[in-house]
């Protein structure tokens, strides 16, 4: 039977990405953990990483391996927290990525108070606008953004989410408002910072439009930025803009127009199996922080 110390050391280089970051973390020298690796391809009769001077990766044997791995150590980590009375607590490390700005804005403000409530537990928190392989990179979970696609992680929903067209007053005393779509052609239109079509929910169905402002930028928050100085109109998401809507810095135009109505904040990881308690309370934390009206909404 494979050392289940091995199988450790094997989850924690592929999570770090070096065998001396690994050796750091468990407090082996990267000679120990080089010939654990060893130990444990010879056992396997298999290669599980390719090897560089400069870099590590993992093999297509080795990525089918550590899919499997991460279940059974968490299922180690939840029957020992069992026997230890500790399945209800998070403690350790937890590791999730989420995009930039909702983060910033919706996760980030309320981390305290889901820390202060588990004190054994630490977050390490990356925010990145790219997909993360969450497995890859050993993230406990990933906050995403969009429409659920087919994958072979499991996504949970945490919130609705609503897109509208608006503009400033400032904008709308210069330009005027539009009252069609086909206005629109006449406006100063924002474009979205990966460039993509609007897709619009219109009382005819699915309305596609391609705005061709002058604005070009890879930022969703200079976009955001952008509709507030009264550049243009702009399709966004009202957890990004709903205090401003409140506060009268943004109107809604053309409310007969919104965003598809299939984009949701979801919170994907990678088994449903030996789910974590770290894992498992903070979804649940946000899934009832967030709500189906979002605070951001009322």
């Amino acid at each position: 039977m494979t050392n289940l110390g091995d199988l450790e050391i094997f989850s924690r280089v592929v999570s770090t990405g070096s065998m001396s970051a690994a050796g750091r973390a468990l407090g082996f020298s990267p000679a120990v953990i080089s010939k654990r690796i060893k130990r444990l391809e010879d056992r396997l009769g298999t290669r599980l990483f390719q090897r560089t001077t400069r870099q590590i990766s993992l093999t297509e044997a080795g990525q089918g391996f550590h899919d499997r791995v991460l279940g059974i150590l968490a299922g180690i980590e939840d029957a020992e927290a069992f026997v230890a009375g500790r399945s209800a607590q998070a403690q350790g490390m937890l590791r999730l990525t989420a995009p930039t700005s909702f983060g910033r804005m919706h996760i980030a403000p309320h981390l305290s108070r889901f820390m202060d409530v588990h004190h054994d537990l630490s977050v390490n928190i990356v925010l990145s606008d790219e997909f993360s392989d969450i497995v890859a990179e050993g993230f406990d979970l990933a906050i995403r953004i969009g429409e659920l696609s087919d994958s072979s992680l499991v996504a949970r929903k945490l919130a609705p989410v609503r897109r509208i067209l608006c503009a400033s007053p400032g904008y709308i005393e210069r330009h005027g408002e539009p009252s069609s779509i086909d206005d629109l052609n006449n406006h100063i239109c924002l474009r979205p910072h990966n460039n993509d079509t609007w897709k619009l929910e219109s009382p005819d169905g699915l309305l596609i439009y391609k705005p061709q402002g002058r604005l070009i930028t890879n930022s969703s928050e200079v976009v955001r930025e952008a509709v507030l100085s009264g550049a243009g109109i702009a399709l966004r998401s009202t957890w990004d803009i709903g205090g401003e809507l409140k506060s009268g810095r943004l109107v809604q135009i053309l409310p007969a127009f919104e965003g598809s109505r299939n984009l949701i904040v979801s919170a994907l990881y990678p088994s449903r199996q030996f789910l974590p308690a770290k894992t498992r309370l903070f979804i649940d934390f946000l899934a009832e922080l967030y709500g189906q009206q979002p605070y951001w909404e009322r």
